[in-house]
């Protein structure tokens, strides 16, 4: 029996296999509100059998996004255009999740068909230190510990609005050089308070969000935290931080650690195929901890053999899935495993 597609369960919720579709930006909102394109984007994929699929990068408050066509969190009304889509997930047999976020100093830049470039079109920007992405960007505004306590509780309220909406599992974005994950490295977090200096100190709120939302939405909810393993530069956040800092998350009941890398700084980074599995495995096997591996994961055997050997409990297929909406369907067959083919769907397999 395929390993791939054996379930696996979160804190009581079950995902019927271990392919899960990442959260990834289609910058197609508008005041941060979900519209036809996400409903039909997300639902195709959902209908091509995956085990969960989780929304986009979506903002906890207007300067948190990515770009100004984000989707955001910080309103009910954004959640109720969210919950038609959680609930056709849903009915698809897919569990709907949700990737909760906060820009920080790399908010408001161009769609990347546009060239993803910053836009002047904000200035409230968040950081943990006075220090711009790079010499094209804005320099940010240091938070105060007002700010950084009134952001974790925006995180929570956000949470809670996705779970009302129909959300079953909440994935922190603490990667890529997004705001959580800006505290996170010492490249970018030069702060000499309880936020910066040690490794605990930067890593604090992280912890105090991860309490805040597990708080809001019960424990019953599966709690995601997806972090980058490693800066890939020397002076950066490297592997060994990653361990400890799942190690500090597990106690808490952290469900799924999504193992990712980089983004907190331009760095030369060797991608390819699988590269970046090594570091879910390296936490899997030093915290115990259940992992997802993401990055180039593009071939079904691949993804197979990264379940089998052990290496991670789940695989991420993102650019797979939107060059195929069913490419779990055609994994599984690939595979030898019994596909989630949607009745409407299955004249085509005969």
């Amino acid at each position: 029996m395929s390993e791939l597609f054996k379930p696996v369960t979160l804190n009581g919720v079950t995902l019927r296999n271990r392919v899960v579709v990442p959260p990834m930006c289609q910058y197609s909102a508008s005041e941060g509100l979900a519209n036809d394109w996400h409903l039909t984007h997300y639902g195709s994929i959902a209908a091509g059998g995956a085990g969960a699929v989780i929304i986009e990068a979506t903002a906890v408050s207007p300067e948190g996004r990515i770009s100004p066509y984000d989707l955001g969190l910080w309103n009910d009304t954004q959640a109720d255009k969210l919950a038609r889509i959680f609930s056709f997930i849903d009915s698809q047999g897919a569990v709907p999740a949700i990737q909760i976020a906060h820009a920080g100093r790399k908010a408001c830049t161009d769609k990347p068909w546009l060239g993803g470039k910053p836009l002047n079109d904000w200035t409230n920007f968040l950081a943990p230190s006075p220090i711009p992405f790079d010499e094209n960007c804005q320099i940010p505004k240091s938070m105060t510990i007002q700010q950084i306590h009134d952001m974790t509780e925006k995180f929570a309220e956000s949470a809670m609005r996705a779970v009302r909406a129909g959300a079953q599992i909440v994935e922190l974005h603490a990667a890529h050089g997004y705001l959580l994950s800006e505290f996170i490295s010492p490249l970018s977090n030069r702060r000499e308070d309880e936020y910066g200096g040690t490794p605990e100190n930067r890593a604090r709120f992280l912890i105090e969000t991860v309490k805040a939302v597990q708080s809001a939405v019960g424990s019953e909810i599966p709690l995601s935290v997806r972090i980058s393993a490693t800066d890939w530069l020397e002076d950066g956040f490297k592997p060994e931080d990653a361990v400890d800092l799942a190690n500090m998350l597990k106690p808490l009941g952290v469900a799924l650690i999504d193992v990712s890398t980089s983004g907190v700084v331009l760095a030369k980074i060797p991608a390819g195929p699988g590269f970046q599995v090594p570091f879910a495995e390296k936490i899997k096997k030093e915290t115990g901890m259940t992992v997802s591996a993401v990055g180039l994961i593009t071939k079904a055997q691949d993804a197979e053999n990264i379940v089998a050997e052990g290496r991670a409990d789940i695989v991420m297929i993102g650019r797979g899935h939107l060059a195929n909406h069913q490419w779990t369907i055609h994994a599984a067959r690939e595979l030898g495993a019994e596909a989630p083919i949607p009745p409407q769907y299955q004249r085509a397999y005969r």
